[in-house]
Formats: structure tokens, sequence, C-alpha cells
């Protein structure tokens, strides 16, 4: 197999052989379609996330065909298109576990941080957290679903039912979201960085109902906002720009930090609340959701080779929708 591994920070990710893995006890091997770039993985290798596996194989939006298994599971699932996302397994023992929060797991494993994700030609993961996907579906398409779609949607969840859906960052995330509020009726305000024009008209083609800089002041107030921007900064302003009885919703693994704010911007129960990790019953939930809204992934793909290339874009602020590589 070939494999974008990280070493260490400050240093590119590089290529490399290794042997194809072989899947252990409860496992599958993945012959890997594509991977979706994802901004936790520039958090990763940036090292705003802390304590990865190292060297490590980078990402967590994947889409591929079984081709092996490992003791406990069916050979029926030889040949399955399935999705990897970021949380790779869990404990099942905890009292998180046990209480149908296992995206708060106490002993998880996550794909692509502390074990080895897609950035590669194959992979494995344990078989209960690679999801079945249609065997027609478009593995480019899918596969920023499997992270950008699954937060996304635990954050509109998290948001409430509002008809007035703020959204700060408007990337990958953002874009599939923003299609599935407007199926449901609601409207959307777009937050993008300030002065990111190419950002605005691409949420202006979606059909948002209001875009801005993300330093400008809503024009109304609004039910609900979702940050998917990793800038601490953006809360106050999100805060400002609720009703009495919203809730800001934080959707990132990572965030600066949050500036000292007055109390008058939380006060009328306003909440705040941050979204971690997914569930498989959120997977069970969104993908139905996802294509009876007829969501189309906005995608730019690059050769497994460009990894460092995709990071830079992201990092820079040059992508509209997602990065997608394909081995």
């Amino acid at each position: 197999m070939k494999a974008m591994i990280f070493e260490k920070l400050d240093k590119p990710l590089q290529l490399v052989e290794r042997p194809d893995p072989t899947p252990g006890e409860g496992e599958v091997r993945v012959k890997i379609e594509a991977c979706a770039v994802c901004r936790t993985d520039l958090h990763i290798v940036d090292g705003d996330l802390s304590e990865p596996k190292l060297p490590l194989v980078p990402g967590h939006e994947i889409v591929g065909i079984v081709d092996a298994v490992g003791p406990g599971v069916s050979a029926d699932r030889i040949g399955h298109r399935v999705g990897i996302p970021w949380l790779g397994q869990t404990c099942g023992q905890c009292g998180y576990c046990r209480s149908d929060r296992e995206n708060l797991c106490d002993h998880p494993l996550f794909t692509g941080y502390t074990r080895d994700g897609g950035f590669a030609t194959h992979t494995v993961a344990t078989s209960d957290f690679a999801f079945d996907l249609d065997p027609n579906a478009d593995p480019i398409a899918t596969s920023p679903l499997l992270c950008a779609g699954l937060i996304g949607w635990r954050s509109l969840r998290h948001a409430g039912e509002g008809k007035m859906i703020g959204i700060y960052g408007f990337g990958a995330a953002a874009h599939i979201i923003t299609q599935i509020c407007l199926w449901q009726g609601r409207a959307v305000y777009a937050f993008t960085r300030p002065g990111d024009t190419e950002s605005q008209e691409f949420a202006r083609s979606l059909g948002v109902t209001w875009v801005g800089g993300s330093d400008e002041p809503s024009p109304e107030l609004i039910d609900a906002a979702i940050i998917f921007a990793p800038v601490g900064a953006l809360v106050p302003a999100a805060l400002a720009a609720v009703a009495k009885g919203g809730r800001v919703v934080c959707g990132g693994i990572h965030m600066s930090d949050i500036p000292q704010m007055r109390y008058r911007l939380i006060w009328g129960e306003r909440e705040l609340v941050s979204v971690a990790n997914l569930t498989r019953q959120d997977a069970r939930e969104f993908f139905p959701v996802a294509r009876k809204a007829g969501v189309k992934t906005h995608t730019t793909v690059y050769p497994l080779d460009a990894a460092n290339d995709a990071l830079a874009d992201l990092r820079s602020g040059r992508l509209n929708g997602a990065a997608v590589l394909v081995p």
C-alpha cells in the first residue's frame, strides 16, 4: 500500500510504501476510493490537537470497498462500499457508552488520529464503525459526508427547530448543512471570513437568505447559530446575533480562546453548547436525510501524493466546499 505519513510537526507528509494492513479481530480492510480532507486533519498536522499516534496516516472521511475481513466478521462484507468516520471505536463499557452517548466515550479510538486513517490506498477499520453505503454512491461526492456532513448534522440538531439559522465559517460542513436547512424550509444567514467574496458568492449560489462577513452584524435576530470556523472571537458575535432563548453551537473539535465578553450577550436564556464527535445513530439518521434533500457536495480532487497541497489550500482558505484525495 501507499500512504501519506505524518511524522512530526513542521515536516510535510511523506509518501511511503508499506505492506498492505491485515485486519484483526472484528476489523475489515478497505481499499480506499476517496478520502476527504477535514479541518481536523489540519489541526492534527499543525499541532492544535496534541498526542496523535506517530507516525500517523491522517484522514477520517473515507469511502472504499471492503476487500478483506478479520476473525469474527462475516465474509459477506467483502465487496461492500463503506464509509469510515472520525469515531473509529468505542469501549462499550463506560457510562457514556451505556447511556447512548458513545461520542463521549472515555476510551475511544479516532480514525486518522489515534489509529491510521485514509490518506492511503488501504486502511483497516472496526467493522461496526464502517457504515454500509449505497453501492452506487459516488465515492468522491460521498466522502465529505463522513465528517463535514455528520458533524454538521449533529450541530444542526443541537441548534434546535428554529427557522432562521446563522452559519459562521462557510466551508465543507456549512455548504452541506445549508442545503439541508433550505430543504427543511429554514432561512440561512451565512457569515464568512471578512472580505472573502468568493465564499460569499458560493453561499449565494446555494440560496441563502443573507450573506456577509463575520465582522458584520446580522440584519435581524436569528433563532440559532452554528460556528464551524475555529475562531473563538466568533462566539460573542454569534451570541449577539441570536434572539432571546436562542442557542449558539460550536461545531469544531478545536477553537481559539473565547475572549472575555459581557454577560448581557448570554442573558435572556441564550445558550452556548459544543458538539463532540459523532455517534453511529447520527449516521443512521443523516444519510437518508441527505438523500432526500438531494445534497450535492462541492469538491476539489487531489491525487494522494498532493495531500500537502490540499492541506495548504484548506489552511489558506482557497477552497470552496471540500478537498478530496483520490488514490
